[in-house]
């Protein structure tokens, strides 16, 4: 692992001299130095079991800093990260942030700024971070406040073999209505149905693609003057159409689905398409997918805008309150690097590193060839999202593509997504549940609007 002189001081005055406070994040050495004991929370996905994986024998081997991990499920992490940065308890150095949690962090204090380790760090390679990505992990100050540890966009992904049987046709930037139209014809092919999208609730689930929906098609959550507008036509024919397509031509049970249950759907040959995230294909492509070398990727379906697709990344932070800033920079400058991808590559596999971040992982041969169904159309979801500024048609107040940039969305989201999984079910209407989606809407922007 590449080293910059600060990093490599950092260490060496950390751990020789002994300088942070002895106690929970310090453990004894045989000749009486301490050895810096990291405190990492992140989310249970397979990039970060891979790096689990590799970190005592890579990164504490070569830097003598030991990490420790609390690994959750999303909605578990976020809880328990939102409760730890919020007190700045100092329980965790380094948790994995979203670009929806880092404004707001960045914001209230409790992430630490990362600019003045980038810019002695020339090892990290800031310039080699697609750009969008460290974009939206930048607070409103303009100062960086994560990296990303890997990043994703959305993409239609269709069975080639399904369609060809059937005399289909993808078209290579396709609209929504000519997804719904194909859905139409394939739907029951060789058992499967015509697509998989998710219902289950939440606004991490569910409401992720409804929302690209949502801005392609035009509408918006608040004008800007924060009035919501849920029951505009443009979001009522949104909902409406994916409700419908879900539930003529979707998988059964959608509202019990979301992106785990219909990735599992899809490798097992039940769905024709699925429109989800870039980060999927890996799954899809494993050599243990009955589904490898059968499918095809598009770019995000589109309607009025040009863009449509999502732009997410779970991202290192450093929380303010830790004792141990320099060590959890030497641990995100391991685990975001260009180094610890051509690892994972050497002793995981190319399709386990974690993609989506940079720029020089697309030029690699050995990623080309072992991503090759799917890395162009990866990287251009990756750099060719829709703009989280400017998602949709017309202004708004909020930035985000697949969710608002506030901290109200959270809790707003879910409900939100509950009326629509509702609708998906059958157990009430489209507008039954947008009425009650825009009073809560409308409630929960109430101070900004002076109210």
């Amino acid at each position: 692992m590449k080293r910059s002189r600060l990093t490599q001081a950092a260490v060496a005055v950390t751990v020789a001299a002994g300088l942070v406070l002895a106690g929970c994040g310090d453990a004894d050495l045989a000749g009486g130095e301490k050895q810096t004991r990291l405190s990492v929370l992140a989310t249970d996905v397979p990039q970060i079991q891979t790096l689990k994986k590799l970190t005592k024998r890579h990164f504490t081997a070569e830097t003598g800093i030991t990490v420790d991990y609390t690994l959750l499920p999303e909605n578990e992490a976020r809880e328990k990260m939102n409760r730890e940065f919020a007190t700045q308890a100092g329980t965790y150095d380094v948790a994995s942030v979203s670009a929806y949690e880092v404004p707001i962090y960045a914001d209230n204090g409790w992430l630490a700024p990362l600019d003045a380790y980038v810019k002695a760090d020339e090892d990290f390679d800031q310039d080699d971070v697609f750009a969008n990505l460290e974009s939206s992990l930048t607070g409103d100050d303009g100062k960086l406040y994560a990296e990303p540890f890997y990043g994703e966009g959305s993409f239609l992904m269709y069975r080639k073999d399904l369609f060809r049987k059937d005399g289909l046709t993808m078209p290579a930037n396709p609209t929504w209505k000519q997804v719904a139209d194909l859905a139409a014809q394939v739907d029951g092919s060789e058992g499967a149905s015509g697509i998989c999208l998710r219902g289950l609730p939440g606004w991490g689930q569910n409401l992720a693609p409804i929302n690209t929906v949502v801005n392609t098609f035009g509408g918006a959550w608040y004008d800007m003057d924060w009035n919501a507008r849920l029951t505009s036509p443009e979001f009522r024919k949104a909902v409406g159409f994916y409700v419908d397509l879900v539930r003529s031509h979707g998988q059964p049970g959608p509202e019990r689905m979301g992106v785990l249950e219909i990735l599992d759907s899809f490798v097992e040959g039940k769905c024709a398409m699925m429109y989800d995230a870039t980060s999927l294909a890996s799954s899809i492509e494993a050599d243990s997918s009955p589904v490898k070398g059968k499918v095809g990727y598009v770019p995000a379906p589109h309607e009025k805008t040009d863009k449509a697709g999502w732009l997410w990344t779970w991202a290192w932070g450093i929380q303010q309150a830790s004792e141990h800033k320099d060590a959890a920079w030497e641990f995100i400058s391991w685990a975001s690097s260009k180094e610890f991808q051509e690892l994972v590559g050497r002793e995981v596999g190319w399709t386990s590193a974690p993609a989506g971040n940079r720029k020089s992982l697309y030029d690699k041969p050995e990623y080309q060839q072992a991503a090759g169904a799917w890395y162009r159309q990866e990287y251009t979801a990756a750099t060719d999202s829709a703009d989280p500024k400017d998602p949709g048609v017309g202004t708004r107040p909020y930035t985000g593509i697949g969710f608002l940039g506030i901290p109200e969305f959270a809790a707003l989201g879910t409900a939100v997504s509950e009326q629509i999984a509702a609708a998906i079910a059958g157990r009430q209407s489209v507008d039954a549940a947008l009425d009650k989606a825009q009073d809560l809407a409308q409630a929960a922007a109430a101070k900004y609007r002076g109210g």
